[in-house]
């Protein structure tokens, strides 16, 4: 499924769509080059499970950002800067999914170990000004709940 995001609001608003369709033991796993939009679309989704005026920092540095929700708990990694799959379990990548859901920025850094539950989001630039496109491919346990074909509601 392919969703045409004319600028950042849209890009948020998808976030808190997305959100909605979370359960736990699910990850959504967002690609895309810098500045593309991964961390909006995170910090949009972290938002609608915790509290609209939530702080959500990007987790370049600290590689993880954990956050307590009313419905569901969620991890936010960033893991741009791993060299080994194994690092983002040993930092707490399972605990998370245990506990409510993960929000994965860089997944290709899992090679090949991603959770079975999953919404691939690779977002790309459009051309000229802040439009993006996010193209979306539900796996496991959300395939029955999220696209069918059908556009995205947001």
């Amino acid at each position: 499924m392919i969703v045409d995001l004319p600028d950042e609001a849209a890009t948020a608003r998808l976030g808190a769509a997305l959100a909605d369709t979370l359960g736990p033991g699910e990850a959504v796993c967002l690609s895309g080059p810098l500045g593309a939009g991964k961390s909006t679309l995170a910090r949009a989704m972290v938002r609608a499970l915790t509290t609209p005026d939530e702080e959500v920092p990007s987790p370049t540095f600290t590689l993880v950002q954990f956050y307590e929700g009313e419905r569901l708990n969620v991890a936010h990694f960033d893991l741009y800067r791993l060299s080994s799959p194994d690092e983002a379990y040993e930092i707490g990548l399972d605990e998370a999914l245990e506990d409510g859901a993960a929000i994965i920025e860089w997944p290709e850094r899992l090679a090949g170990r991603l959770p079975g539950d999953r919404l691939d989001i690779e977002i790309s630039l459009a051309s000229g000004g802040e439009a993006r496109q996010a193209r979306i491919a539900a796996h496991g346990a959300l395939k029955s709940r999220v696209g069918r074909g059908r556009p995205f509601e947001f």
